[in-house]
């Protein structure tokens, strides 16, 4: 019979770390939640390397709509001179 009452009851420590198990897990929850978020934005998120790609594409079309123009006017004005002119 001493055997029987013993198992039944539960020890103070094995109380105490379950209490603590519980309070680890509520815990854990929101920082787990928020640590997946946070790796969520890190991949959509835009990247330096990105916007620097963007900015190189805008700033290469610019010179070249510039290059386009500036060959194109340079070699309209130039026939207009009249090489017997002096």
């Amino acid at each position: 019979m001493g055997k029987k009452d013993a198992s039944t009851v539960k020890l103070p420590v094995d109380q105490y770390r379950k209490q603590i198990g519980k309070q680890d897990y509520k815990k854990t929850k929101p920082i787990l939640r928020a640590t997946r978020l946070k790796a969520e934005a890190r991949k959509t998120a835009i990247g330096i390397k990105e916007v620097g790609l963007v900015l190189a594409a805008i700033f290469a079309l610019l010179l070249a709509f510039y290059a386009f123009f500036y060959l194109r006017l340079s070699s309209e004005v130039e026939p207009e001179l009249d090489p017997n002119e002096d």
